[in-house]
């Protein structure tokens, strides 16, 4: 399976969208395919067997739209391409408005009072009257060449869109005037009564206004991904043959050894070999502190150099390094859907052909009621130019680029539509124990002995053992025996045994270091320090058992140390009505002590790893929808079980790739953000959502003349035309409102 991500021109509205993403799904070995409307961005997941690239890309241009792959196109000159639009339509508008604004003087001037000099009065000289205004329209339909090019296009191709219906509507008043203008020279001046040229020229200006607005707006919501995308340097500082070179960021290349001083921006990822800083990385993960590097650090791309010179050899560039990784995932969360835009989606499907035939019939029922073309022609043309699906295109993808791209800007990476829809409804949050709520950097605080061992032999036995375990328990003890300067043993076998411990041979002896469970399995007897261990996990410590030769020798108690926002963060989240889980292969009660001091409600204890997955199903089968938040290898599957996997940032690749949300930093209170942006980002889309169907629910009948049955006025197109452009830049505003959200 392969994705790519293409850019789509010439999309105007919903119906597009839908029609691109409609025709792609068809084809043989596509597996997915989405369409982003604000963005202009296609993205598919497809068998690259059965299909190319190229293959998609006329499919899409088959239906009239231009599509790239994002092979061939970079965000700075898509940037480029969106000012030139901009530029275009405002210049557009302006010459439109020179033509229109006279044209609106003589078309109606008469009825706001005003007198025209008689060359070119309706009652005077009713042909200059009509001719002046042909004149003055023709100019401003021709700068909307677009439109009809478009409209046309896509009503030949049977998916008529937002231009479709500009385009009939317009060229009804227009065709409809020429025909006037016809009939006043032939003699009938009455014609000059029904002229219809300021309908078109109006409709035309004001939505090529809207346009431009929208295009500003649109802007603004990929701002996110442009600051990011000027965060790395365009130059790097690199060492050759003992000199320093400065170079573009592109040619730098792996294994480089590059030079960074104070004040600078570190140009790629790698890894620190010569000098000590500290390094602000706010920008990547939110954190205000800078962090200290030394020699073997990692060092981030982008990220800026404080108070030091150092030097490191670059490891990620390119595409590979942190930043570009970030960039992808919100790109990636940008081009998603979520669930709730699908009944946009459907309506958007059918909605611009039922608008032409709602058109056609209501112009034809007042036809026939009142005689009179002019009459039924405003219908006609008012239900076209309301009826625009461009606030139900925008409504979700507008909410979903800005809601991820201000979540990116604190350190939390949603990956995906779907993910952030769920996020919302969380009702149970389940965090693993170690590394999450604790530091996961435990120490050794007791050791208690029996009588065949002294405390520093029974260590060294532990250390020993542990001395090829990666288990942060083990790291505690061998740690423990390092800064004693105790001489370890030579291990002659080995066996790591996954949510009990380990069983080693050493001089001969077998030994076991591990859990209660584990000594249980071994029928090992307890009794003499069942007292010592229960007081010690009482105090939220974990006491660590050692036998040797099925005789219990002595207990190693270790703890590990609670995250100083871990409490607030279950505060924060009992606030917010949600119900906090803890989840560990840790015994009960070190379990419960730990639990008593963060403020857990529920307790899930000894639990093994390969069992986690099970508990988070155990929680779903009660009703409830389920975050899970850890760091780990052994929290991969739990991750993928839950409804949501929240991964922190420094936790393994394994579990940053199996969550939904990834934390930048190792901050709980962020799972709480998380959430609550995802709660006011579905808020946010609920709103255009509703605003875009009202628009459309209260407006297609006014135009149709449902006011005018009953005494109330008739919706003029030029009404009709400002409010469908009102209604798109309206949605784009409401969803700015989330750039505006502060933690």
């Amino acid at each position: 399976m392969k994705e790519n991500t293409f850019k789509i021109e010439g999309m105007s509205c919903s119906a597009c969208s839908g029609h691109v993403e409609k025709a792609v799904r068809k084809l043989d070995g596509i597996i997915e395919a989405n369409v982003n409307l604000a963005g202009e961005k296609l993205f598919v997941k497809f068998d690259e067997k059965k299909i190319t690239i190229l293959e998609i890309i006329n499919s899409v241009q088959n239906l009239g739209y231009k599509a790239t792959s994002e092979e061939n196109f970079d965000l700075s000159k898509s940037e480029d391409n969106r000012d030139k639009e901009i530029k275009e339509l405002w210049n557009r508008f302006v010459i439109s408005l020179v033509f229109t604004m006279p044209l609106l003087i003589i078309s109606m001037g008469h009825m706001l009072g005003y007198s025209l000099p008689d060359f070119i009065s309706l009652e005077s000289s009713p042909k200059m009257f009509s001719i002046a205004q042909l004149i003055l329209t023709t100019p401003v339909l021709l700068l909307g060449y677009k439109f009809f090019k478009v409209g046309i296009r896509t009503l030949l191709k049977r998916s008529p869109n937002m231009d479709s219906l500009i385009a009939i509507g317009t060229a009804s008043a227009y065709l409809y005037g020429i025909f006037a203008v016809i009939k006043i020279f032939g003699g009938e001046s009455r014609y000059a009564h029904e002229l219809y040229f300021e309908s078109a020229a109006t409709i035309l200006l004001l939505i090529t206004l809207g346009k431009y607005l929208e295009a500003i707006s649109k802007g603004k919501t990929s701002s996110a991904i442009k600051k990011m995308m000027n965060l790395a340097p365009k130059t790097a500082r690199i060492e050759r043959e003992g000199k320093e070179v400065i170079i573009s960021l592109e040619a730098v290349k792996v294994g480089d050894i590059l030079i960074v001083k104070p004040g600078d921006k570190i140009p790629v990822d790698g890894v620190v070999i010569d000098g000590r800083t500290s390094i602000d990385e706010s920008m990547l993960t939110g954190e205000s502190i800078p962090v200290e590097k030394n020699i073997g650090s990692e060092i981030i791309g982008a990220s800026i150099n404080k108070n030091g010179s150092i030097k490191y050899k670059a490891t990620k560039i390119g595409k590979d390094t942190a930043l570009a990784g970030i960039i992808k995932l919100v790109e990636d969360a940008q081009g998603s859907k979520a669930p709730i835009a699908k009944l946009a989606d459907i309506i958007s499907g059918y909605f611009v052909p039922v608008v032409i035939l709602l058109a056609i019939f209501s112009a034809l029922g007042w036809y026939f009621t009142t005689k009179n073309t002019e009459f039924a022609l405003t219908i006609f043309i008012s239900v076209l130019v309301i009826a625009c699906p461009c606030a139900l295109g925008l409504a979700t993808p507008t909410a979903i680029m800005i809601g991820t791209g201000k979540s990116a800007e604190y350190g939390i990476l949603i990956k995906s539509g779907e993910a952030l829809e769920t996020a919302h409804k969380v009702k149970t949050v389940i965090f693993d124990k170690t590394g999450t709520i604790t530091e996961g950097k435990p120490k050794v605080t007791d050791i208690l002995v029996q009588n065949i061992v002294s405390q520093d032999e029974l260590l060294i036995l532990a250390a020993s053992a542990e001395k090829n375990s990666e288990h942060p328990l083990g790291e505690a003890i061998l740690k423990a025996a390092i800064e004693k300067s105790l001489e370890l043993k030579k291990v002659d076998s080995f066996l790591a045994i996954p949510g009990y411990g380990i069983k080693v041979m050493l001089e001969g002896k077998s030994i076991l270091l591990g859990n209660k469970k584990l000594m249980l399995q071994n029928k090992i007897d307890l009794k003499s320090l069942e007292l010592q261990s229960n007081k010690l996990a009482s105090e939220g410590k974990t006491p660590m058992f050692i036998s040797i030769e099925k005789e219990i020798a002595g207990i190693i108690a270790v703890a590990d140390t609670v995250k100083e926002n871990s409490k607030k963060a279950v505060k924060v989240l009992h606030k917010m009505g949600i119900e906090v889980v803890m989840i560990t292969g840790d015994n009960r009660k070190t379990a419960e002590a730990i639990a008593a001091i963060v403020g857990i409600d529920r307790v899930f204890a000894e639990v093994l790893p390969k069992d986690k997955a099970a508990e988070v199903k155990r929680l779903q089968n009660e009703g409830k929808v389920v975050a899970m938040v850890g760091d780990g290898i052994n929290d991969a599957p739990a991750l993928a079980q839950a409804n949501v996997g929240i991964a922190i940032g420094s936790g393994t690749d394994v579990a940053i790739e199996s969550a939904d949300i990834v934390l930048m930093k190792s901050d709980l209170m962020d799972v709480s953000t998380a959430i609550k942006l995802s709660r006011e980002i579905i808020k946010n889309i609920k709103q255009n959502l509703f605003w875009a169907f009202g628009y459309n629910i209260l407006g297609i009948p006014v135009a149709m003349g449902g006011l005018h049955l009953f005494g109330g006025p008739l919706l003029s197109p030029m009404i009709a035309a400002a409010a469908m452009s009102i209604s798109s830049v309206s949605v784009i505003i409401n969803a700015l409102r989330l750039k505006n959200y502060t933690k």
